[in-house]
């Protein structure tokens, strides 16, 4: 387990863009656990400028799935808060944006049942903390063990252990 602590939005940023060094070389899938407010957008914000993306950087609240080209893959965000269950996924197409270059970053996986979406390799889970924001990152796979191992070597901001 790897364990950041991050005092403001800028260092939660620069934490994204330091994963999306270690997410230059594949794709995965991200899950992302916290409360509302706790930085989960404002870190995929930071991973979209790293891996290159230059224009706007919504947050998918509402559309559920922001999606952005990349040279290599796409990079997909999702927000599955207002999710009322698995079923609604079929909608939404998920098990589509499985592909070995694709990043994909989803909000509130535990809104669905195990089993409906693709698996995660990493789990980050963030808290609000003080002033500032701690993100855990716990690899499920050794694709997740390979990137916590590279982002390690990346981020200089913030590591607790």
């Amino acid at each position: 387990m790897t364990r950041f602590y991050l005092p403001d939005p800028v260092a939660m940023e620069t934490l994204g863009v330091a994963l999306a060094g270690a997410l230059r070389n594949g794709g995965a899938t991200v899950y992302l656990k916290g409360d509302l407010g706790a930085g989960k957008t404002t870190f995929v914000r930071g991973v979209a400028r790293g891996l290159g993306v230059t224009g706007r950087v919504r947050s998918p609240t509402y559309t559920l799935v922001e999606g952005y080209e990349l040279p290599d893959g796409m990079l997909y965000h999702l927000d599955l808060y207002r999710i009322s269950g698995s079923g609604e996924l079929e909608f939404l197409g998920v098990r589509d944006l499985e592909a070995p270059a694709n990043r994909i970053f989803i909000e509130w996986p535990e809104r669905v049942a195990p089993g409906a979406l693709p698996s995660a390799d990493l789990v980050l889970s963030l808290a609000v903390e003080g002033d500032g924001r701690s993100l855990t990152a716990d690899a499920i796979t050794e694709r997740g063990r390979q990137l916590v191992q590279a982002w390690r070597s990346r981020a200089a901001i913030g590591k607790d252990a």
